[in-house]
């Protein structure tokens, strides 16, 4: 069944909500993702083992380079969602 963005939007703030441990009305699209999470360098590596777990797709530290706020990191799923991961670089 496919999810519209605002249900990947919701499921990745709950999720963000409770890993990172942080009051999910503090992830708004605006603020800083790394800062509003307190993310350290072991934190991007459950980032990533989250988002496979979740979203069903791989991705490494290249991938955050350009994410810096919590819209950054919705659009940059959802792109990633609505590719067939076919291991073919678009």
């Amino acid at each position: 069944m496919e999810m519209t963005n605002e249900e990947i939007i919701e499921k990745i703030r709950t999720t963000l909500a409770e890993e990172f441990e942080v009051d999910v009305e503090t992830i708004q699209p605006d603020a800083p993702l790394i800062e509003t999470l307190e993310m350290d360098s072991l934190d991007f590596v459950d980032m990533v083992v989250l988002i496979e777990q979740n979203f069903g797709f791989t991705v490494n530290g290249n991938d955050f380079v350009n994410i810096k706020t919590f819209q950054d990191f919705y659009d940059f799923i959802i792109e990633h969602l609505d590719k067939p991961n076919d291991g073919m670089e678009g």
